[in-house]
């Protein structure tokens, strides 16, 4: 046979390797990455419980959780509902894991907590310290990844998406084998523990055969930690959390005035929760990585409530520009910052909501009226 032959002959179709893939995840500047053949073999398990969860009414009012394509399926039941020539998927995770103080620790009566995911910043080419949106953080390194796949791969499809697409990331990381889903519903990496990130490429592609997913096996043991320290309740069972009670949920996905049977239960936390995960032993001792995009703010670790208070919208915008936290909006923090107020047992926070007591927004007027009544000043 000639060489032309030879050279006019078919291609084989290009596959997925599991140690490639990660070795290109990890270059693109994740901390860690794995990947799952389509569909996985608890895919119809995982489907079922979501959908369920969603009928019990779980979801709250993220709606987006509930979209359904033409034929009323649920989008996030099944990858393939939604992109079905997917024939695999990279799930990459980026640690914002850090040694400052946890929300758990000794802190002064008038700290505030704003969740660990939202400090993330970096430096911008001038040396100043800015938010970072890890949004874009994640979306340009799995754009890295994409193009690094398609120089060697050649043309295929893929879609990427970070923290926005129609997909359960968790259920696929943990299939893919980067984790296990701990009793507080976070996925837990057994170096990293459960503060990152998770982002996800699909593509066209099959994976090799030979080399099958390895499965991460539930360590959380007789552990319930996480489910004795949620002030809501929101973990009902082991694996199990009513997002309508969560404190994540609460300080940012609800918006208007909040059930004033679970002010109480919100304690100091303005922007999102991180109890479950901060008593969680795994995180204790997970490694720390450093990334140059995604380092904390020390200035939102414990900010104080008084100057959360004071601040003007266009200061508002000015501190987290680019940051998670404007995801609450301006009105939307100040009604937080005024349970936490109410919660702090501090008096001296009285004439800042007496102010806001007369406030136009119903929900941070209902908000100060708890809270002075909680400070006994009604």
């Amino acid at each position: 046979m000639s060489e032309t032959a030879i050279q006019s002959g078919p291609r084989p179709t290009p596959v997925l390797s599991r140690e490639k893939v990660r070795a290109l995840a990890l270059a693109a500047g994740f901390s860690d990455a794995a990947l799952v053949a389509l569909p996985d073999a608890e895919e119809a398990r995982d489907g079922a419980r979501f959908a369920a969860w969603i009928a019990a009414g779980s979801a709250g009012a993220m709606q987006y959780l509930e979209r359904r394509d033409a034929e009323g399926r649920l989008l996030r039941q099944s990858v393939q509902v939604p992109f079905p020539w997917a024939r695999s998927v990279i799930v990459c995770f980026s640690s914002y894991n850090t040694p400052l103080p946890r929300s758990t620790d000794a802190h002064k009566d008038d700290a505030a907590w704003i969740a660990r995911y939202a400090w993330t910043s970096r430096v911008d080419a001038s040396g100043v310290r800015r938010a970072s949106d890890y949004h874009k953080v994640l979306k340009k390194r799995l754009d890295a990844l994409q193009a690094a796949l398609h120089a060697r791969l050649g043309n295929f499809e893929a879609r990427s998406f970070a923290d926005t697409g129609p997909v359960q990331e968790r259920a696929l990381a943990q299939a893919a084998g980067l984790g296990w889903i701990g009793k507080n519903a976070c996925l837990i990496h057994p170096r990293l523990g459960s503060f990152g990130f998770l982002a996800v490429l699909m593509t066209s592609l099959d994976v090799e055969q030979d080399a099958a997913a390895t499965l991460v096996p539930d360590r959380c043991g007789t552990c319930t930690r996480c489910l004795e320290a949620c002030p809501t309740q929101a973990l009902t069972a082991p694996h199990q959390m009513d997002a309508t009670r969560c404190l994540a949920y609460l300080t940012i996905e609800k918006k208007g005035v909040l059930d004033p049977e679970l002010l109480a239960g919100v304690g100091r936390q303005v922007f999102g929760c991180d109890i479950c995960q901060d008593v969680c032993p795994w995180n204790r001792k997970a490694l720390v990585v450093a990334d140059s995009e995604l380092s904390p703010r020390e200035e939102l670790v414990n900010p104080e409530l008084a100057a959360l208070g004071a601040l003007t919208e266009a200061e508002f915008e000015e501190n987290f520009n680019g940051s998670p936290v404007r995801r609450a909006g301006y009105l939307g923090l100040l009604r937080n910052v005024a349970v936490a107020m109410g919660n702090s047992g501090a008096t001296g926070h009285r004439a800042r909501l007496r102010q806001w007591a007369e406030a136009n927004d119903p929900a941070l007027r209902a908000a100060a009226l708890w809270a002075l009544e909680r400070l006994g000043a009604r």
